[in-house]
């Protein structure tokens, strides 16, 4: 095969690779696939020290945030920023600036509530707001701001827009979210809370490993393991036997 012949062919495996890699194996599936698999528990049955999947809505217990690209209230809000790097005839998007940041909420399942009290959180947080700039396109105040924030510009040496795709996504009052980890009942006073929550799961990291929380809804679905049934003993023989002599009677 000719070097010109293979090029769709691979053009065509590349982007399969990118395919089966964010399906598979990127940090956003295998968060996915822990929530999916993990067992689902109400709050209301979950005992200190059960380590397995809750699904409730978000209860601020602080002043929201000001997600700064989309301007949206929230308590939480993830950030991915990209500029498209140039080499020759090869181009590739670069991640130039990558921010999480959190509020504290509870999450609510009937009427009890559980808080997540641990640093070491693994997030998939749904994105629903893009932007961009670039060549015919000035970066939005926003944006600019955004930008300045962190030390960047959207424009380079000479005046003219860089090529910048900015991404988005947060976690807002009311929202559904799945969270998996280890929990253990606290009074609500241990966390500052009123009274009134009465005691609060407090959700740490299972195994020296991660909380995971998301809000993907292939993530929320309550998914309840059930033990195998055991084989019942009192299963009727096969009609089909073999005899002492080694022939088969029925």
């Amino acid at each position: 095969m000719e070097f010109e012949q293979a090029i769709p062919f691979l053009i065509g495996a590349f982007v399969v690779g990118i395919f089966v890699y964010n399906y598979f194996f990127s940090r956003n599936a295998r968060i996915n696939r822990r929530l999916k698999k993990a067992p689902w528990k109400k709050l209301a049955d979950f005992k200190s020290g059960d380590t397995a999947k809750i699904v409730g809505e978000i209860i601020p217990i602080e002043d929201e945030m000001t997600a700064p690209l989309s301007k949206r209230k929230c308590c939480h809000y993830f950030i991915d920023v990209e500029q498209k790097k140039s080499s020759g005839k090869n181009s590739h998007w670069k991640t130039i600036i990558q921010e999480e940041v959190s509020t504290r909420f509870l999450i609510k399942d009937g009427d009890r509530y559980a808080l997540v009290n641990d640093i070491r959180v693994m997030t998939n947080i749904v994105i629903d707001a893009n932007f961009s700039s670039g060549t015919f396109d000035d970066a939005a105040p926003a944006l600019e701001s955004f930008l300045k924030d962190h030390g960047l510009q959207s424009e380079n040496w000479l005046g003219l827009n860089k090529s910048i795709r900015y991404e988005e996504g947060i976690l807002e009052a009311n929202e559904t979210v799945s969270v998996l980890g280890t929990g253990h009942w606290k009074p609500a006073a241990e966390f500052d809370l009123p009274a009134e929550y009465g005691e609060v799961l407090a959700i740490r990291a299972a195994d020296d490993s991660y909380v995971y929380l998301s809000d993907d809804p292939e993530t929320t679905e309550k998914n309840v393991i059930r033990p195998k049934a055991k084989p019942d003993s009192k299963s009727k023989r096969s009609k089909y036997y073999r005899t002492p002599n080694g022939t088969v009677g029925h």
